[in-house]
């Protein structure tokens, strides 16, 4: 009985994870959706796998502004979330800007 209630619990979270636009044929949504049938499923594994999706580690230990921000590189991180949500929507920068290092 309570291993079905957390196979509903995982395929909850397991259809609300979004899509990796990245790996078309590997998508975690359809790995917690099989994990969702194994007998001896635990309440800590639906747990970790609910948190993975709602960003709770992150919320429970945030990251500073000089962590995310390093002196070297200010914008390190900026741009490489501006370049991962640009190639998942097929746009690259032309071979002149990426040649001489020029971000828009």
């Amino acid at each position: 009985m309570a291993t079905s209630k957390f196979a509903q619990k995982l395929s909850t979270v397991a259809a609300s994870w979004p899509v990796d636009p990245f790996r078309p044929n590997l998508q975690l949504k359809t790995f917690l959706q099989s994990l969702s049938a194994h007998p001896k499923l635990t309440q800590e594994a639906v747990q970790s796998s609910r948190l993975l999706l709602e960003n709770g580690i992150q919320h429970k230990y945030p990251l500073s502004s000089k962590t995310l921000q390093p002196a070297s590189m200010p914008k390190h991180y900026e741009r490489l979330a501006q370049g991962y949500e640009r190639s998942a929507q097929g746009a690259k920068r032309p071979w002149w800007q990426i040649f001489f290092g020029i971000w828009r």
